[in-house]
Parts: structure tokens; sequence; C-alpha cells
């Protein structure tokens, strides 16, 4: 378990998916914030988007980013690895696909992504990982109509006072006596051009303050290269990740 004892100020991103040109933007935000210590990045780094190289060349360039493993990452690996997946279908093709796109280079990285991360921050356990996860560390089905009272239910045994998640690509913001829950949502799949993310500031005596962001970003290439590259299960991604907006650059 890692300790940050002067690390008061942190970013949540989570749900890349390939978006290099969403990424950028985020950590442009972040950058300006002169107080950020450390990024958190949860899991799904790559799939669905097709800037896969990209995107990983980007995170790697930073020394300050601790991630966690999501459900993409580990099926394009299995891929690569010549091991079973839950992906079929179309998923299994787009997923095929970014594996072949793969620079090699990145495999050992993506190897050692861990399922989940603990710290302590200022008096206060932290808890980062993709989605929640059974007895056996794999992750649960997304739950629709998520609550704080299902989720203490869930993370009753868990010590975390603050347990941070992404997989759902919606805000997640609950909080109850015990915990904090949250989930910034996907940063590079939107029904509009805005790439989210979070930042928070744990005081020295451990009050916690969050700030939800949306940054505007230009996704008008990033989307019609779906065309251009004939990115499998194409038409499928534009409509349910991000609302077709690229009709309106046709």
């Amino acid at each position: 378990m890692g300790v940050i004892s002067t690390g008061t100020n942190i970013a949540i991103i989570t749900d890349i998916h390939g978006n290099s040109s969403a990424l950028k933007a985020v950590l442009n935000s972040i950058d300006k914030n002169k107080q950020i210590e450390h990024i958190y990045c949860l899991g799904d780094l790559i799939g669905i988007g097709h800037e896969t190289n990209e995107v990983l060349e980007l995170l790697l360039s930073r020394k300050e980013i601790s991630f966690v493993t999501g459900n993409h990452d580990e099926a394009v690996l299995k891929i690569i690895e010549g091991k079973e997946t839950n992906s079929v279908g179309e998923e299994r093709v787009h997923h095929e696909w970014v594996a072949s796109r793969l620079d090699e280079k990145f495999i050992p990285f993506l190897k050692s992504i861990p399922k989940k991360q603990c710290e302590r921050i200022n008096g206060k356990d932290f808890l980062f990982l993709h989605y929640h996860l059974n007895e056996k560390d794999e992750f649960l089905s997304i739950d629709n109509e998520p609550n704080v009272n299902k989720l203490d239910k869930f993370y009753e045994t868990s010590k975390a006072d603050v347990i941070c998640f992404g997989h759902h690509h919606i805000v997640h913001h609950f909080k109850s006596k015990e915990k904090l829950y949250l989930n910034p949502s996907s940063l590079g799949c939107s029904y509009k051009p805005l790439a989210p993310y979070a930042e928070m500031h744990i005081g020295d005596s451990g009050q916690i303050d969050v700030a939800f962001i949306e940054v505007p970003y230009d996704n008008k290439e990033f989307l019609l290269s779906y065309q251009k590259l004939n990115v499998p299960a194409k038409d499928f991604i534009l409509k349910i990740f991000h609302g077709e907006q690229h009709l309106d650059y046709i």
C-alpha cells in the first residue's frame, strides 16, 4: 500500500477508450491546476477508440499517474496472449483489430497493471478500481440503478473511506456516513464534445472536496476517422458511445 503525505490534490480519470484527443484536453486542464500532484487512471485505457498507441504514449510520458486495469484492457491483452476472453461477435473482432495495431512495446505495461490500488491520503483510505469486483476479482455487471445503500452494503467489509471507479459511463457521487463513492464518467466516450474528469482536494483534517470538470475539445477528426480506418463495430460504437455526433460533421 502506498502512502501520500503531501499529495492532497489529485485528479481522477477513467475510461479513456483510445481517445487521445480527449485525453490531451484533460491533461492540459490538469496541468493548468498547479496544485494537482497525482493522477489516478481507473482503467479502459484502450478499446472502443482507435488511438490506442497515442493514448498509451501520452500516459506513459507522465510520471505522476497510477493505473488500474479495465475490462477492455484485459480483453485486448488476452487476445494478444492467446487466452480466452469474454468478448464475442463484433466486440471480439473489434478487440482483435485493436490488438493487431497495438505497438508491442506497450504489452509489458498492460501486463503490469493491477486490478486495484489502495492509498492512504491525509488519513483517508482510498480504493481505486475500474469497477466493483466479486470474490474472484472479476468485474460485476453494471448496476444501472446505483444508490448509496447498495454501495454501502457491497463495500461494508472494506476499510476504504473513499472508493473511486469507472466503467459505467455516467457520473456517480454518493456519500454516506461511512464512505464516499466517486465515478467521474468516461473521459473518452460522450454524447458531446466534452471530456469529463474529477479533481479532489483532501484537506489536512481529512475533509474532501470534489469538482467534476468537463473539458471542451474538437472531436471531429477522431469521430470521422472511424470510417476512414474502417474500425470494426464502428456503427455501433458511434451510436452507442458517441451519440452519432459524427453525423454533424458529414
